[in-house]
């Protein structure tokens, strides 16, 4: 019996997780290992990256891998990339299972990048939410705000100048959102696209609190057949693999 192989760290995965251990279906849930305590999930898991294409590619022919869910979160560009090159060499159909961007809002201020979620904020001091997880923190720490960083795991060192922690981890509400800006005088939301309710809520706190919005555009995703939902990435799998489900 040919393997699954789930890209995982979203919702979306964890869900697709279940479905595929009630189902009965061979399959491993892959994290990057970017979190200290990763969601216990109901498949045999791997922690930790492949060693690039490569080593996925390896993996892939070496476990006997029928099928790759790609189910990462849609900032994770560069695992998607790696995931795409390596099973078109091992001649493996992958899925991209990812949960639809946020549509836009006229007061929003959209920007392609990092580099242009820095550029949009003023140069005077105020308050920066600063949602957009701890790996790309750097190109901020010139600007002179107060940073307010929500983050699942503590950092070791203080991550911005000027910066306070808040460790959780989602979904969040409205009401603890607008809560959490007012208590720290924010003035400006910097997020990602990420899409999804349980990470929509600080857009509309923010739109009720008048907090200027700056949201970061998804990367360009490998051009893969795309679900949005686990069911149908379940669906998938059943006509792609019919000898491994």
């Amino acid at each position: 019996m040919r393997r699954i192989l789930l890209l995982g760290g979203t919702t979306e995965a964890s869900c697709l997780a279940a479905l595929l251990a009630q189902a009965g279906i061979a399959a491993v849930f892959s994290y990057a290992g970017r979190t200290e305590a990763p969601l216990a999930q109901p498949l045999p898991t791997r922690i930790g990256g492949f060693g690039g294409v490569e080593g996925l590619t390896r993996y892939l022919r070496d476990q006997r891998i029928g099928a790759v869910v790609d189910a990462t979160h849609p900032f994770a560009a560069q695992i998607s990339r790696n995931a795409d090159a390596a099973c078109r060499a091992a001649c493996v159909p992958m899925l991209m299972l990812r949960r639809p961007a946020w549509p836009g809002d006229p007061g929003w201020q959209r920007v392609p990048d990092i580099a242009g979620a820095v550029a949009a904020l003023p140069h005077a001091p105020t308050g920066v939410f600063l949602a957009i997880g701890r790996q790309n923190l750097a190109p901020f720490a010139a600007l002179p705000h107060r940073w307010l960083l929500r983050l699942v795991d503590a950092p070791e060192a203080p991550p911005l100048p000027g910066a306070r922690v808040v460790l959780a981890r989602g979904p969040f509400s409205v009401e603890g959102d607008r809560a959490l800006m007012q208590d720290h005088a924010i003035t400006h939301l910097v997020a990602k696209n990420s899409g999804g309710a349980g990470a929509s809520a600080k857009l509309e706190a923010a739109r009720e609190l008048g907090v200027r919005v700056v949201l970061i555009d998804r990367p360009a995703a490998p051009d893969r057949p795309e679900v949005a939902k686990p069911e149908d990435a379940l669906d998938w799998l059943h006509q792609t693999t019919p000898r491994g489900v």
